[in-house]
């Protein structure tokens, strides 16, 4: 059993989840805690040092784990440091991989939450067999990971692969969190969704809809798609409009990586054919000819409340000897 185990953890803006892992991907144990009580990265570190060594102790002990990952908020690669997460409470430059090594005493290693679920998809889920594909991640934000050629794409910064915030509306919505105006973001997130949904509501005065029985800061993504699985018409078209930009942002990222597949993720991807089918004619639609009915979408494979912690999970597994 010795190093057959990897330590996954998930560092969220509110939630860390965290657990151990085998190398085929079952979480042996886990656990949660906030995120955000801590102002200071020490007293976090402390916190999660006492939860994960009860699951260590259960497993065996340290000797058994191979290694910890992490996925965390602008979370790099190459330096193994947290930098300027916007949605954490420890500023500037954090250099977490070295603490949780120092605190566990085996390898720690460090990637963003969303190269951290391309991974997880690559060593566990929907990319198993594949070497060239992108994991679309579409909940609060629009995160993504590029492996191509078998290999996770992080740039010379350690920062590649951030297409949630390309721009594809140009002069577009303004995005708050970035002050960019037209990404992708803006539009294919949940938050993005709601937006739409108000828009119309606001510029659309004589549609009929279910969403006008809520007050408006009541609504949100969940709202909208149960409304639309009523057949509500202004709801449906809000996934129309939503699958329409998602799909022409997916063209581009095709032309530029040509992947096998795209692996989409996330809350978003409940709604189904109701956002899948205008992804699809969309991309299509803006492909070259090279590029079109080649390209599989699919949703990930993984288990929601899992994911993150096996994509975490899997970098240990690409730490040398």
């Amino acid at each position: 059993m010795s190093q057959q185990l990897a330590v996954g953890i998930d560092i969220g803006g509110t939630n860390t989840k965290f657990g151990i892992v085998d190398r085929r991907g079952n979480i042996l144990c886990d656990g949660r805690m906030l995120t955000n009580q801590h102002e200071d990265v020490h007293g976090f570190l402390d916190e999660l040092h006492e939860h994960l060594s009860v699951l260590i102790a259960q497993v065996g002990g340290i000797e058994n784990i191979r290694g910890i990952g992490v996925g965390a908020p602008n979370g790099n690669f190459y330096t193994g440091n947290i930098e300027y997460a916007p949605n954490l409470r420890w500023k500037g430059v954090v250099p977490l991989a070295k603490l949780l090594g120092e605190k566990f005493g085996v390898p720690a290693i460090l990637t963003n939450d969303a190269n951290a679920a391309a991974l997880g998809e690559f060593q566990y889920g929907a990319a198993r067999s594949m070497r060239d594909f992108i994991v679309i991640t579409l909940g609060t934000g629009v995160g993504s990971g590029i492996v191509a050629n078998g290999q996770l794409i992080y740039g010379h910064d350690g920062f590649a692969g951030e297409l949630g915030h390309c721009i594809v509306i140009p002069g577009g919505r303004y995005h708050p969190g970035t002050g960019a105006h037209g990404s992708l973001e803006a539009y294919a997130s949940a938050t993005g969704v709601t937006n739409t949904a108000l828009e119309f509501l606001a510029n659309r005065p004589e549609t009929k809809s279910i969403l006008r029985e809520h007050p408006k800061e009541e609504i949100n993504s969940k709202i909208i798609y149960e409304a639309a699985m009523k057949g509500d018409p202004l709801a449906v078209e809000v996934y129309q409009f939503t699958g329409k930009i998602l799909g022409e942002a997916l063209a581009n990222f095709v032309m530029f990586s040509s992947p096998e597949a795209i692996v989409l993720f996330g809350g978003l991807t409940k709604a189904g054919d109701m956002i899948m089918k205008p992804v699809r004619e969309h991309m299509e639609k803006n492909l070259l000819p090279i590029f079109q009915n080649k390209v599989k979408l699919v949703f990930s494979e993984l288990k929601e409340s899992d994911a993150a912690i096996l994509g975490a999970s899997a970098l240990a597994w690409e730490m040398k000897d």
